[in-house]
């Protein structure tokens, strides 16, 4: 995908813009509103004009869409634009993609719209999980220390997340609740931090994944090695 493509929302952005005052030679790509005429018009299609296309997703797995992939007039942007319907991405009206590329395939202009979704269930998550619009302080300092721990925290399971196969896209909610809200037993000795994790059902997972930090000393703490290990009770 060429560098020059705007990806936007077009509620924010119209589309007589991305025209008019950035030129036609940049190519945009948008969601389309699902107006009750447009919906009509896509039920009246012909099951010959929709086809199968597998979509890579963000974990690495495909996914299997129906796409109706056409060309049609826009007043607003004064000339043809090309518009992928899409079904079976877990919704019951289709979803609509209007862009002025008509030479890309649709999983690859699919796949380059999921990444601006992307970014929307990151800044979600982070209002959400780490209620970020609620701060606790009204003082600056403490609302900045706030939000960049915030965002750090966000991070650190991301990176955590990725190193949890099958589960690299997981909510940090979800992550947290799998893999992190474990109790357990630290146990301190002379030369050595060992922290027993109480069985749980994600917890074989989690121990392999640890693994590669198995006997990793900890320069603040002495320098002890570190390791994690399976509890036998529950």
């Amino acid at each position: 995908m060429p560098a020059n493509v705007l990806v936007y929302q077009s509620k924010i952005v119209s589309i007589y813009l991305s025209a008019i005052e950035l030129g036609k030679e940049i190519k945009f790509l948008t969601i389309r509103r699902r107006g009750k005429k447009i919906v009509e018009e896509l039920s009246q299609k012909s099951p010959s004009s929709w086809k199968k296309v597998r979509v890579t997703m963000a974990n690495g797995k495909g996914r299997n869409l129906r796409v109706n992939d056409e060309k049609i007039f826009l007043k607003d942007y004064g000339g043809e634009v090309r518009q992928i319907a899409i079904t079976g991405h877990g919704k019951i009206k289709p979803a609509l993609l209007i862009t002025n590329d008509f030479d890309k395939p649709c999983d690859k202009l699919i796949r380059k719209y999921t990444r601006r979704w992307l970014v929307e269930k990151g800044i979600s998550e982070q209002i959400e999980f780490f209620h970020l619009n609620k701060v606790s302080s009204s003082m600056v300092i403490k609302v900045d220390f706030d939000l960049t721990m915030s965002i750090l925290t966000h991070n650190l399971l991301r990176l955590f997340a990725m190193d949890l196969p099958g589960y690299s896209h997981i909510s940090d909610y979800s992550l947290y609740k799998k893999f992190l809200a474990m109790t357990g037993n630290v146990q301190i000795e002379a030369d050595q931090v060992t922290i027993k994790i109480k069985k749980k059902r994600n917890l074989p997972l989690l121990l392999t994944t640890m693994q590669k930090f198995k006997k990793m000393r900890l320069r603040f703490f002495e320098n002890k090695t570190f390791s994690v290990i399976g509890d036998s009770t529950t």
